[in-house]
């Protein structure tokens, strides 16, 4: 299976074909669509989208790690990351793809 990216801008070709607005239209859509999902993770820490799966914010601590080049021993120092977890529905659906 050949792997590409789909970029925004395949996403507002693929919002206007399927609704009839223009590309503005519907680049204004995704875009605020967008923000409500990154405005909801920074405000609640989860973002859970029915049939398709759930986004959380999560907490790393602090780790020891080694440099590669090196092998010097470094501190990763506590962050924030962004977790996905796909629904079932999803995890089928991708399933069924031909391999």
């Amino acid at each position: 299976m050949a792997h590409t990216t789909i970029t925004r801008s395949d996403l507002t070709e693929a919002i206007a074909n399927q609704t009839g607005l223009q590309k503005n239209e519907a680049s204004i859509i995704l875009q605020s669509i967008l923000e409500e999902m990154t405005r909801g993770l920074v405000k609640e820490g989860v973002l859970k989208l029915s049939s398709f799966g759930s986004f959380a914010v999560r907490q790393k601590n602090s780790r020891v790690g080694r440099n590669p080049k090196t092998g010097e021993e470094v501190v990763i120092t506590p962050r924030r990351t962004i977790s996905f977890r796909a629904s079932h529905i999803l995890k089928k659906k991708v399933e069924k793809i031909p391999a």
